[in-house]
């Protein structure tokens, strides 16, 4: 059995590598749609804010089955099942 301090720092590392495809594609969406507003001096909100949001979208889809077997690896480590 592990320690809780154990299980809490592996708790944090896991948070963060499940967040970290997510938020990977919203850099990169964003830093695209920011080089194209600054190429064509088109400064709409809406076009900034949209592509990240449809591309999170898309992004939580694909990875949401490895998300969630991870996840459920964990606990099921962590509970004890």
């Amino acid at each position: 059995m592990e320690t809780p301090f154990a299980l809490a720092r592996e708790a944090l590392i896991l948070a963060t590598a499940l967040s970290l495809p997510i938020v990977a594609v919203a850099a990169v969406v964003g830093l695209f749609v920011s080089a194209l507003q600054s190429a064509t001096s088109l400064q709409d909100a809406a076009l900034a804010h949209l592509p990240k949001l449809l591309a999170v979208v898309v992004a939580t889809a694909l990875a949401a089955p490895w998300m969630a077997r991870t996840l459920v690896a964990f606990a099921t480590r962590a509970f004890g099942g």
